[in-house]
């Protein structure tokens, strides 16, 4: 049995996919979240007795203790479980740590996805993976039903490292694109010449290429939304410094943290 914990936006589709491709897996959430084709639970000793796999899609490290260890307690509630998978953007520190606070049997792979909300519930989200080659060959076709690209990036920790540096690209190229077409409205610009323009110039992005595509790109923020999300992947790199970049770190990204919160819904 596979359980899935966190079946909010991407959790949910996860689960649901899993399902549809035939594997027996259920949910757990702290708040009801109806599915037609999955069973989500609320009590984690229902949810964890039977699993032997469990995917954590929870959203930061604290949700993670609670699950682990403090509220949920699913890993002291899972007599089967042989193999954790951290879905979750954290802390690549997080993870190194993580493996010294679980039972020696219980293998741990981190595999934080790529694609948003679309992506999931289209199966075609794109995975960083970092564990033992075995463990990743074992969860490949669970892997397959949620997933489309699949990155193997290294031991333990290379799967969180890799998505915490892509993110912090993803979040400086939404700040700079959302303030430079700021900037175009306010300089009597047309916002849309402007990113028309990135297309065939050394200004283009990822955020400016999907615009009008990706679901977040004219968001302001809020507690609970993607530009959130992407605030909290930037402290997590704050977190894992390498001491011999540390200045360079220092100096940009807590800029990319004040700078995050300040959008303007209209661009």
């Amino acid at each position: 049995m596979i359980g899935v914990a966190g079946c909010g936006r991407m959790g949910l589709p996860m689960l649901e996919a899993l399902v549809g491709a035939g594997f027996a897996a259920h949910g757990l959430d702290i708040v009801d979240r109806p599915s037609d084709t999955a069973t989500v639970l609320l009590d984690p000793v229902a949810f964890a007795e039977p699993i032997e796999t469990l995917y954590s899609v929870v959203r930061d490290v604290r949700q993670s203790d609670d699950l682990f260890f403090d509220q949920q307690r699913v890993i002291e509630k899972a007599p089967k479980l042989s193999c954790l998978v951290v879905c979750s953007t954290l802390s690549p520190r997080y993870i190194d740590n993580l493996r010294d606070r679980l039972p020696g049997h219980i293998r741990l792979v981190d595999a934080p996805m790529s694609g948003a909300q679309i992506a999931a519930q289209e199966r075609r989200l794109s995975f960083m993976l970092g564990g033992a080659d075995k463990d990743l060959d074992f969860l490949q076709p669970q892997l397959d039903a949620m997933g489309k690209h699949f990155h193997r990036m290294g031991a333990l920790g290379a799967g969180m490292t890799a998505k915490v540096l892509n993110n912090i690209l993803a979040a400086s190229n939404t700040l700079l694109t959302r303030l430079a077409l700021r900037q175009a409205r306010r300089a009597g610009l047309e916002p849309e010449k402007l990113l028309a323009l990135m297309q065939t110039s050394s200004g283009q992005n990822w955020l400016a290429s999907g615009f009008e595509t990706i679901e977040f790109a004219k968001h302001g923020f809020e507690p609970d939304n993607s530009i959130a999300i992407l605030a909290k992947d930037v402290e997590a790199g704050l977190d894992a410094l390498d001491p011999s970049v540390e200045r360079d770190w220092l100096t940009i990204l807590p800029h990319l943290l004040r700078g995050l919160p300040s959008y303007a819904r209209d661009t």
